[in-house]
């Protein structure tokens, strides 16, 4: 008896294993690996599960670091989405063939072409899905408003002694140079450039809330940063963030050419990407107007899709702004021509 009754137990073990062994192997799953650390994106995750029953299993990193780990892991690679800020580092993973040609008819319908990688005939190689504009900050008891409305001033020596910026090799200058390349031409972006250093107050150093409040606090008095930085200082609790807010001003670069330069926070399939249709899924998620509006009530970022409906405050005091319409691919692609003038010049 106590055999057959062992046997029984064996017999409905197995049957149990043998059922949940199906719905472990149909188990959906996205591998996501990002280089975004906002606390709002856990909500965006969180209504992606929720609205298609797809697990995320996210690796976070700086965007060096998940790009130095799929070049290690090689095609052996877990990952199916790689979400990256700045066009400079986009670009330079897709010509480290870290991505793979995607086709989506919802996507091309939805993000502008300028917003995305260029496309061969097999798809884009990557998506923006938020943008952030590169503005000048000024002091604003010290400096005139008409003095600092484009980029080219930052070069010009009436503003010598008066400039500060993060490192001249961060992406987020890069491609603000790579842009300004295209405007200009090399030459002329060079002896720009060669102003800049000449024009700066302190060396290149910090982040761009470090500007911020470098000309704030009179260390210098006119400095480049992205939109979202600013607008974060401008919704923040801190009475001392409002403070250096009251004390700067803003100016949205050359409206009366070619527009202001905005950068994105993007997107793309894993070269290798195991769960290629729940990479799918995801990326079309990320253009829905629900998600837009994560990026930019959350986060304080732009978004792409035209006429989603936003309620950030910030965003709206900064106001609208004439963009410039080249294509971020094209100033990602230019970032190696402008590092060799920014060795040249001797900009740090």
């Amino acid at each position: 008896m106590k055999i057959r009754l062992a046997s029984l137990v064996s017999l409905v073990s197995l049957a149990a294993l043998a059922a949940a062994l199906p719905a472990a192997a149909q188990e959906k799953v996205l591998n996501l690996y990002s280089a975004r650390h906002y606390q709002t994106d856990e909500a965006l995750y969180a209504n992606f599960s929720k609205a298609t029953g797809i697990r995320i299993n996210r690796v976070d990193a700086d965007d060096a670091g998940i790009l130095a780990r799929l070049k290690s892991e090689g095609s052996a690679s877990p990952a199916d989405v790689i979400l990256l800020v700045d066009a400079a580092r986009l670009w330079r993973a897709e010509a480290d063939g870290l991505f793979q040609p995607f086709k989506s008819a919802l996507l091309e319908q939805r993000i502008p072409a300028t917003l995305r990688g260029a496309d061969a005939g097999q798809g884009s190689q990557w998506f923006g899905f938020s943008t952030r504009g590169r503005v000048i900050v000024y002091n604003k008891l010290s400096v005139r408003k008409d003095d600092v409305d484009t980029y080219e001033e930052l070069g010009d020596p009436k503003n010598k002694g008066k400039v500060c910026t993060r490192s001249g090799s961060h992406p987020y200058n890069l491609s603000l140079f790579g842009a300004v390349m295209q405007h200009l031409g090399e030459a002329a972006t060079e002896t720009w450039l060669k102003g800049m250093v000449a024009n700066m107050a302190r060396a290149p150093k910090g982040g761009d809330t470090d500007q911020i409040k470098a000309v704030a606090s009179g260390e210098c008095q006119v400095a480049l940063t992205n939109t979202y930085y600013l607008a974060r200082m401008m919704r923040s609790s801190n009475p001392d963030d409002r403070a250096v807010v009251e004390k700067v001003g803003v100016v949205f670069p050359n409206q009366a050419s070619w527009g202001t330069h905005v950068n994105i926070a993007g997107a793309a399939i894993a070269r290798s990407a195991p769960n290629l249709e729940a990479g799918r899924q995801f990326l079309e998620y990320l253009s829905s107007d629900s998600a837009q509006a994560y990026f930019a009530d959350g986060n304080n970022e732009w978004p792409v899709v035209a006429g989603v409906k936003t309620a950030n405050p910030a965003l709206d005091a900064l106001g609208k702004f004439k963009a410039e319409t080249i294509p971020v691919a094209v100033t990602g692609a230019n970032q190696s021509k402008v590092q060799q003038m920014l060795d040249r010049v001797g900009y740090k």
